[in-house]
Parts: structure tokens; sequence; C-alpha cells
């Protein structure tokens, strides 16, 4: 397959050994997949092997903890993978993961659109894979997978006969294991444009162009909740992309619907579900800075029953904790601002370095700000095929607040 990675040929029985410093072991034994690098005893022979090599981590005792890809330039050195000593990690072991993975969403979801791998709540760290019917995208995120590209491949063909798969290699987590971007590699064909059908109703993406995997299923519940407020009001939709919470709205029967977003491709995309949808007519889509828009719309007085404001992360490291805390409150402060007496504030952070105690913390700040009070409705995270490891909180990252609006 051109442009991929040869796969790792080490049995389980020829793997290196990585050994954790004393008393760094209890964490991993107890479930967590993670070892980082100060836990562990990095010798010359480790630190010479190729990033993402299957390694056996043990325990100063010699017990087997898991076989974990390792990669000795990133803070996260080793990841586990499996839990017994004497299975291969090939594509047939992939293929069993795929199926567990692909029979839980097909009991969740009556259409095969979901996110079929989600990392490590499906016992793949650094692997994503979305599902679009016949067509899918990986994503590699981490050096592990990167090698294994080539099994994971055929791996998914056998699980799930795709005619089409994008592999993508960019992205913040690869730079963080020291690793590059990369063009997307395209096995089979995949169309321009793919259709996505979520919650009945039929929207366009881009699978190769578009933001991360093309489309956000995480948002697929809370779209819903969106919609099902939705008769009769006015709604402002900011970050809108390809219009999934707006065109949801307006199908379930808003008076009018603002789409706004930076991405002049994202809302032709948008313009055109909206069409064959049947709500042109109530949708307008808008193409701007979400707060350039928010500040004129407040200086015209206008007031939404609805606003949903789900950003891209603001927080991409621990190093811009401060300032995308402040990001957080400033849309807090002028979204809120739109809303009109007794409607809804919908809002979102897909930003995993912000738990849900401090995201509230900045929103409540911001509402105060703005001199509005309210109360919260719900909180909403991702849907139920993005799992989440219990060991491993963060990997919950998206937190989605609604509120009523005073």
């Amino acid at each position: 397959m051109n442009g991929m990675a040869r796969p790792q040929k080490i049995s389980a029985s020829t793997r290196p050994k990585a050994v954790l410093r004393p008393g760094m072991h209890k964490r991993i034994a107890s479930g967590h997949p993670w070892a980082y690098s100060n836990e562990i005893d990095m010798t010359s022979e480790l630190r010479e092997l190729k990033s993402g090599t299957i390694v056996a981590l043990n325990d100063t005792h010699g017990r087997f903890l898991g076989a974990a890809m390792f990669n000795p330039h990133s803070l996260i050195s080793a990841r586990i993978l499996e839990r017994h000593p004497d299975i291969d990690i090939n594509a047939d072991w992939l293929v069993g993961r795929f199926s567990n993975a692909m029979n839980l969403r097909d009991r969740l979801f009556a259409r095969p659109f979901y996110r079929l791998v989600h990392a490590e709540a499906d016992g793949m760290p650094g692997l994503i894979v979305d599902r679009y019917d016949e067509s899918l995208v990986v994503q590699l995120n981490t050096a592990g997978m990167d090698l294994m590209a080539n099994d994971i491949v055929q791996a998914l063909q056998r699980t799930c006969s795709p005619k089409g798969i994008v592999v993508q290699r960019q992205g913040a987590a690869r730079r963080l294991e020291g690793m590059e971007d990369n063009p997307a590699t395209i096995i089979g064909h995949v169309s321009t444009t793919t259709r996505v059908v979520e919650n009945g109703i039929e929207f366009l993406t881009d699978l190769i162009g578009g933001q991360k995997t093309g489309w956000f299923f995480d948002h697929r519940e809370n779209r819903v909740r969106v919609a099902s407020l939705a008769m009769g009001k006015p709604i402002l939709d900011l970050y809108s992309y390809l219009g999934g919470f707006g065109i949801s709205a307006a199908v379930a029967g808003a008076s009018n619907v603002i789409c706004v977003d930076r991405s002049h491709a994202a809302l032709d995309l948008a313009t055109r579900s909206a069409e064959a949808a049947g709500v042109s007519g109530v949708c307008k889509f808008e193409r701007a800075d979400a707060f350039t828009a928010m500040e004129t719309l407040k200086k015209n007085n206008q007031r939404f029953g609805i606003v949903i404001a789900d950003p891209p992360a603001f927080v991409k490291s621990r190093k811009g904790l401060k300032s995308g805390l402040q990001g957080y409150r400033k849309l807090a402060r002028l979204s809120s601002s739109l809303v009109e007496p007794g409607g809804v504030l919908c809002i979102a952070s897909c930003s995993q370095h912000v738990d849900t105690a401090l995201f509230n913390s900045q929103i409540y700040r911001g509402l105060r700000d703005a001199k509005r009070n309210g109360r919260i409705l719900h909180t909403g995270g991702a849907g139920p095929d993005h799992p989440v490891h219990p060991a491993l909180p963060e990997s919950a990252y998206l937190k989605c607040l609604f509120l009523q609006i005073d």
C-alpha cells in the first residue's frame, strides 16, 4: 500500500522488555493504560528502539504487566495494548478488537454512521476510526499505530468491507509523539463529498479535506436535545461547521437559523444539506469569525431563543490553559448576551485539559460578566460511540452545558 509504513513482525515471545522503576507498577497493574517516561528504567537498548515498537512491560520482579507500544521520545512512553503475555499483536488481533467495537456500535445505532474505534476505551491507544457507511476515516495518532498502519487497513477491510479508507497522519497528538504531519493516504474509492445520516437527516461532508475526520459524531445526542427545544425559536449556531446543530433545529421547526463559521467550504456543504432537507428558506449561512459576529449581533440588539457555541479546542496543551480559560469566559459572556430571557445557551468545550468543574466555573464567570443569570438544565458529553476508559478520566474530553438564561 503506497505511503504506508511496514508492519511490525515481533511475536509475543521475542518482544523487547521494558521494566518499570521500583514502586511504579501499581497504577498500571490497577488498569491504567499508560506508563510515563520517568516511570521506566530507560536503558540504552530501550532508547535505541524504533518509536512505536511493541514491548513487554514488566515490573521490577519480572511480572508481566502488558504488551505496550513504546516511544522513548514521548512523555507517555508506553501505552498498553494487551494484558495477556502470549498473544501476538497483528492483523488477526486487530480484527478481534474491531469486531467487538463494531458489534457494540451496531447495537447502539440503526445506521452505520458512527465512531467505530475510540482509542484507549476500545483497547487501541492512539487510533481513531470513524465510519460513514461504506467509507472509513482512520487517524493514526501514535507511533505504534503508525507502524501498524498496513495491519490496521487489512483488518478494517476484513471486518467491515469498506469501499474506501482515508488514513490521516496529521494533528497535535502526532507531534507529541515526535512524528511529522503527512498527507492523507486514500485506499480504494472515497467520494469528494460523502453523505452522513444522523437522526434521520442527511448531511454532506468532506472526508479528505474537512476538519478532523469529517464529521463530529460526538455531539449527536446534544444536537437531538437542541432540536427538541427549537420549535418556533430563532437559533444562532456559532462555529457551525457543516450545520449539524442549526440544520437539525431547522428541521425540528425553528423559526429561523443563522449558522456562523469561518470556512467557506464547510458553509457551502451546509447550504447544500439545508436545501436537501427542505429548510434552506429557514437557514442563513454567514462566513465570519464567531467573536466578531457576536459583537455585531450584540450591537444590533439581536436575541435568540437558542444560542449554540461549540468552538474548537481553546486549550491544546497545559501551557495554554490560562489563555484558553479566558477564551471560554469571553465566549460565555458574549454568547449569553445574545440569548433572549428564558432562552437556552448550549455551550461546549472539547479541550481535554479542561475538566468539567473548571469549564463550568468559566461559564459561570462569563454569565456574571454579561450580567446574566440562569440555571444548568443539562450537562452532556460525547455519545456512546465515544466511550470513556474507566481509568482515564481525561478521555471524557467533551463538555456540553445547556443553560436557561434569565
